[in-house]
């Protein structure tokens, strides 16, 4: 081998390896294949760079130049290297290829039609799946479409000779999606339709489970981006025909699908199976949706499964149940609750197994999301739960989960009700810690007492040393076994320093800190650290000076999480030869000239696809979560003195996680930035120097033009919602600072104008149409930042674009809406009043305002839903408070308003937020009121305190 690493330069010389004749090019990557191919790792670093740098310089019209000479002889095999050769060339680095983009979508136009060669077809497909993010152009858009029809007559050939290769080329699909959706846009039935077909497409044909799932990805990435064209062309209900055979199939005899699999195993739980997608597909109508739409042909398929002997109809029914509660809760809520939750309650004593788990399932869903509705059902609901938890050590562990699920779900959010509960609760959960010998049941007990404490609270004191004595021994116990367990341990103490109260946490916050850091000291693993973080952060809402030693360790631990690449893991895609092979090769008998291409290719190039491991991303998004709150809470205590030192290293080390390709490390890093400026702003202010100024505005010129760029172009909305609320905390807390920049506060207007009145690209909206309630949720988090920008400047100067907004805002509260529009529409106006009480100018505005208000609220009093009623009521008592005499001839008629209502209504909230909009009225002009008839009724209202901070409660 000393020989042969001494003829290395010239093997990669670029005499040799370019410039010379094919066949002596040839020559060269056979011999230096042969030479490299075992001792690798013996070539020294100068030579390996020298030589991928040399493999890599194909420049892209000869790559093309030979596909289209082999093409040209008309053989098969020759034909298929030529093409394999492209798609590598082209999928290492498409963009040298720009210029050639259309004489090869020319060329593949051909191809594609070639049906007896498959292997063709393949190499074709991957090519373009290379091409297709960089064919914005419209030359290239008008070049692909009618490449569409042939790719999925192409894709259909290919799953009769190969599903593997059919498998991979339907990738070609989701990133047409991803990239360029309007190039699919003319043939979105045809593309349903051939996905639909991928079920049942031929009887003599077992299709994989890879191609099933394939199919059923790219229906619900085809809902999630173009819902609307979905249901234009009635699509809808073909996919649920489709999907619903998919959700209630039976597993093969004697298996069971993977999450009812009694070990409990979650990771089977995440299998990518075609049952698994279709519920995927049912959440993202759900997520992408009007909800009116979808249960219309929804629901009869669900109660016919829900009605079914077969019990895994009666599942399907239970999970599509399940999977509805998150993108339709406004609609569930105040139509369907009490039904649907009758239906889970009942299958909760089913005969079957399988049954149960799913309406506990169901039931865990509905806690979570369908909030605070649910938690009225605590009577009927609890000794049902609690009934399960009596038997712990008798079921089936993974059946417990389910339970536990379910469980914690409703117990979170049951607050002071949990109280009569607590007894019964807290003895069974400290003796499964005591007495369990299953680790996965203390790890699930463990869990349940977070979701007691989040309920509880202080009430949970008296439970808390025993607690905290079985939370230390798992902590100090770091055998592997007992990993996951030590993990829940860390979560679940995270929630007692939030929850169990300053005065009974602060003396353990010190040791806490201390046992995080020993703990990412002494054990490698990114759960581990990722619950350190939460520690870390929870405390600093305790006992932010316990940090305050350890500060520099701590966040340089978080920016090391940030910058590492761990579980970022490269898979050999294509490899045509082993290492295993032998060296001389003669075991093989192939044809010269297809063997010796096939060895050049393997040589030569080297396909990794990187795949990530979400333990290591939620490790990143957990560590940009801390930071941010760590920030916040700190900052303005530790002034300058050590964490300032670290934040503008923070703030940087944070920033590139934004463009990562985990939408929940974004969501993260958007949030951080948001608290970053907070804290800066804190700590401005409780130091007022030129130099925390400075700092505070240098945070300010990234961070803002950062939120905005975001909100113009990313396409998750989750994402989009957090930069909202993100960038909505800002504005709350910098105010005027953060609207230094002459043209931020159009900016920020133009985006919150461009959120709400958003549309599918070329789709036509009506302003009558339904939407899905996760959009209107995203316009929400847009329209709350509009009363915000109006308390930040003077009246005058927010005036132009508060004119361009309101039509947007007031548009919503039109009868035909639905109520959470309706509701939004008329609390964002009251909002914006009430902002303009306490701004310069705020008064002329209000006033010039009225006119076109006043009829939207005085609509707004009168309507049937007593969460429209109360917004509306507050509504004009911030109008009242905020223009004064200037509506002043408007007083008559809000009296009698009120007055009708007042004889009526029911609702307690809305008497409150009468009462308060009378004391506005009295408060800003007093000569209007008649104060002996106002102030008679007074002494027979009991008045309940309005949560949502509306009521207004003068001394």
């Amino acid at each position: 081998m000393c020989g042969s690493l001494g003829l290395m330069p010239a093997f990669i010389s670029t005499h040799i390896v370019i410039h010379l004749y094919n066949q002596s090019r040839q020559s060269a990557a056979v011999m230096l294949r042969m030479r490299v191919k075992k001792h690798w790792k013996k070539i020294s670093p100068d030579h390996r760079e020298r030589l991928d740098a040399h493999c890599c310089v194909i420049s892209p019209q000869s790559a093309i130049s030979r596909c289209r000479s082999v093409n040209s002889l008309n053989t098969p095999g020759l034909s298929q290297v030529g093409l394999l050769l492209l798609s590598k060339v082209v999928e290492s680095n498409p963009e040298p290829f720009k210029p050639h983009y259309r004489q090869l979508l020319q060329r593949f136009a051909v191809i594609l039609q070639d049906l007896n060669n498959p292997t063709a077809l393949y190499y074709c497909i991957l090519t373009l799946t290379a091409m297709t993010s960089y064919t914005g152009s419209e030359e290239m858009v008008s070049l692909m479409r009618p490449l569409v029809p042939k790719l999925i007559t192409a894709l259909k050939h290919l799953i009769q000779a190969d599903q593997g290769q059919a498998s991979e080329s339907m990738e070609v699909l989701d990133e047409l999606l991803e990239s360029e959706v309007s190039i699919i846009v003319p043939h979105i039935p045809d593309i349903v339709h051939f996905c639909l077909e991928v079920r049942t497409f031929d009887a003599d044909t077992t299709l994989s489970d890879s191609l099933r799932v394939k199919a059923l990805s790219c229906i619900a990435s085809l809902i999630r981006l173009k819902s609307k064209a979905v249901l234009k062309q009635k699509l809808l209900n073909p996919i649920l025909q489709t999907v619903f055979p998919v959700l209630s199939a039976e597993p093969p005899p004697g298996e069971q699908d993977p999450e009812d699999e009694e070990n409990g195993n979650e990771d089977h739980a995440d299998s990518e199976s075609p049952k698994h997608f279709a519920a995927q597909v049912i959440d993202t109508m759900a997520l992408h949706m009007p909800p009116e739409k979808l249960f219309q042909q929804l629901m009869p398929l669900t109660e016919a499964c829900l009605a079914s002997e077969n019990p895994y109809k009666r599942k399907a029914g239970l999970m599509c149940l399940a999977v509805l509660a998150e993108g339709c809760a406004d609609h569930i809520r105040t139509k369907m609750l009490s039904s649907m939750l009758q239906t889970v309650c009942h299958s909760l004593s089913d005969g079957n197994q399988v049954v149960r788990s799913a309406s506990l399932f169901a039931l865990g869903q509905f806690s979570e999301h369908l909030q605070p509705e649910v938690s009225k059902y605590c009577a009927e609901l609890m000794p049902l739960l609690l009934g399960y938890m009596s038997a712990l050590n008798q079921a089936k562990i993974g059946h417990v989960t389910k339970a536990f699920y379910a469980l914690e779900n409703f117990m979170e959010n049951l607050g002071s009700e949990i109280e009569p509960y607590l007894p019964n609760l807290m003895e069974t959960m400290l003796s499964a810690l005591n007495n369990a010998d299953n680790l996965k049941l203390k790890e699930l007990a463990v869990s349940a007492i977070g979701a007691i404490a989040n309920a509880a609270k202080e009430k949970l004191v008296p439970y808390f040393p025993p607690v905290i004595e079985s939370l230390k021994g798992f902590l100090v116990d770091t055998r592997d076994e007992m990993r996951s367990l030590q993990t829940q341990a860390l979560d679940t103490l995270s929630v007692l320093a939030r929850t169990i109260g300053k005065e009974m946490f602060s003396p353990l916050a010190a040791e806490c800190v201390q046992l995080g850091l020993n703990l990412t000291n002494a054990v490698d693993d990114p759960d581990l650290r990722r619950c350190t973080y939460g520690l870390f952060s929870a405390v600093s809402t305790v006992s932010p000076g316990c940090l305050e030693p350890h500060l520099t360790a701590i966040t340089t631990i978080m920016l090391l999480s940030l910058k590492s690449t761990e579980g970022i893991m490269e898979d050999k895609a294509f490899v045509l030869l082993d290492d295993d092979d032998d060296d001389d090769g003669d075991d093989d008998e192939e044809e010269g000239s297809s063997v010796f291409l096939t060895v050049l290719i393997s040589s030569l190039t080297l396909f990794y696809r990187f795949s990530v491991e979400n333990a290591y991303m939620d490790e990143k998004e957990d560590a940009c979560d801390a930071l941010g709150e760590i920030a916040f809470n700190t900052g303005y205590i530790l002034k300058r003195i050590i964490f300032l030192r670290y934040q503008s290293l923070t703030m940087f080390s944070v920033c590139p996680p934004h463009q990562f390709p985990h939408e929940d490390v974004r969501r993260a890093a958007f949030g951080a930035m948001g608290q970053f400026c907070r804290a800066q702003h804190k700590v401005w202010q409780e130091n007022p120097s030129e130099a925390n100024h400075q700092a505070l505005h240098k945070l300010l010129e990234v961070v803002l033009p950062s939120f905005l760029e975001a909100v113009r172009t990313e396409r998750e909305r989750q994402v989009v919602m957090a930069v909202l609320e993100a960038m909505n905390g800002v504005l709350k807390s910098c105010q005027g600072e953060a609207l230094q920049s002459p043209e931020r506060l159009k900016e920020i207007s133009q985006a919150i104008r461009d959120t709400v009145c958003q549309g599918e690209e070329g789709d036509e909206v009506d302003d009558d149409e339904q939407q899905a309630e996760y959009d209107a949720m995203l316009q929400e988090f847009a329209g709350e930042g509009i009363p915000l920008l109006a308390s930040a400047v003077p009246a005058d100067v927010f005036l132009p674009h508060l004119n361009e907004l309101l039509p947007l805002i007031m548009n919503k509260a039109k009868s035909s809406c639905t109520v959470a529009d309706r509701s939004f529409s008329v609390g964002t106006l009251g909002e914006i009043l009430q902002s303009l009480v306490n701004v310069a100018g705020g008064r002329a505005v209000a006033g010039r305002l009225s006119n076109r208000l006043l009829p939207v609220l005085v609509a707004g009093v009168r309507d049937s839903d007593a969460e429209v009623r109360n917004n509306s009521v507050f509504g004009l008592g911030a109008l009242a408070q905020a223009a004064g005499p200037l509506v002043a001839q408007d007083y008559p008629m809000m009296l009698s308003l009120f007055s009708n209502l007042l004889s009526k209504e029911q609702d307690r909230r809305v008497i409150d937020n009468l009462c308060a909009a009378l004391c506005r009225m009295i408060l800003s002009h007093v000569e209007g009121v008649p104060l002996e008839q106002v102030l008679g009724f007074r002494h027979s209202l009991t008045f309940q305190r309005d949560t949502s901070g509306r009521a207004y409660y003068p001394q």
